[in-house]
């Protein structure tokens, strides 16, 4: 188990894939890791009616870590929003320059049924839309309305990515609030998520 404070995150290594599976040469292939982001902050400014704006918080796979690279990041958040290193700008302020080859796209099962990359789904995120879509309903949440005005993730959607740097990595959103507790407004905007990172290339299965 592992811990890394920065940005008030903690991040737990859950598993390591045992390395059992080799090539035909007998060379045994890399190891998946399945991780656990806990409050991941994502602050907004605006919203409810007002134009959003802020600093996306950028995060990187491979060291699953938030970063200030402006190359080295495949997804970044803010408020309910996603966005992916890969494509063009959708037009919304603040975002950061997309310079990398992610993409993505959802899967509709359960997290840990999702063992295969399907290459001909991934989109990129672009003027006509982002490759996770905003609003309940059309992505990775519900928001509940009157009376709790909630952040609900969707069970059974699972996002998949292409990373920055052609890797890949699969993700289960938990929950929106940090520490699980959406009893109060100001614990909004922590995401804490389960993700398993794909390290090569070349295997298109997780």
């Amino acid at each position: 188990m592992k811990s890394f404070n920065k940005n008030k995150i903690l991040i737990v290594a859950v598993v390591m894939a045992i390395m059992s599976c080799s090539t035909d040469d007998g060379t045994p292939m890399p190891a998946e890791e399945y991780m656990q982001i806990i409050n991941l902050n994502a602050p907004m400014a605006g919203g409810q009616g007002q134009t959003a704006s802020g600093v996306f918080t950028k995060f990187d796979f491979s060291t699953s870590t938030v970063t200030s690279s402006e190359t080295d990041w495949d997804i970044a958040f803010r408020g309910t929003t996603i966005i992916v290193n890969g494509g063009s700008g959708s037009g919304t302020i603040d975002e950061p320059l997309r310079n990398g080859a992610a993409a993505a796209y959802i899967q509709n099962n359960i997290f840990s049924d999702v063992e295969s990359i399907s290459e001909n789904l991934f989109v990129q995120d672009s003027a006509n839309g982002l490759a996770i879509p905003t609003g309940s309903g059309n992505g990775w949440y519900n928001y509940t309305g009157s009376p709790n005005h909630l952040i609900v993730p969707i069970p059974g959607k699972t996002l998949v990515f292409r990373t920055h740097d052609f890797k890949y990595a699969k993700v289960e959103i938990l929950s929106y609030y940090k520490d699980f507790d959406s009893s109060i407004a100001e614990n909004a905007r922590y995401y804490t998520f389960n993700y398993v990172y794909q390290p090569d290339e070349n295997l298109n299965s997780f």
